[in-house]
């Protein structure tokens, strides 16, 4: 039954991406902002986190679960170190998957050989 409520939930985040790149004028970057901080508003007033854990990787895998990861890195900096947490905890609880995805990014580029449309 996990797997079908992370499907769906996963599905329908997605589903909610595809209307907004459809139906509006907003740039897929300007969405992809909305979501991660979208993720972080739900997490500091205390949603995500519940729903993170009843739908799993369904809500922790798209772009809300990084916000959600980026809020939570922050906060746990802020309460260690002060103001200086701000600018440091989204760095260190985000390095692993950005670093993952540079990494793997690099090692795709390097598998496929991409031609420039003449």
């Amino acid at each position: 039954m996990d797997y079908i409520i992370a499907f769906v939930v996963g599905g329908l985040i997605c589903t909610a991406v595809q209307v907004l790149m459809d139906h509006t004028t907003l740039q897929p970057g300007r969405i992809m902002v909305i979501v991660v901080v979208t993720g972080a508003i739900l997490s500091a007033v205390g949603l995500y986190e519940p729903f993170a854990k009843w739908a799993g990787a369904g809500a922790n895998v798209p772009l809300s679960g990084f916000g959600n990861t980026l809020f939570k890195g922050v906060k746990e900096a802020v309460d260690e170190n002060g103001f200086l947490g701000i600018f440091m905890g989204g760095f260190k609880a985000g390095a692993v998957g950005i670093s993952a995805a540079l990494i793997f990014g690099y090692i795709a580029s390097l598998m496929t050989d991409p031609k420039t449309k003449q």
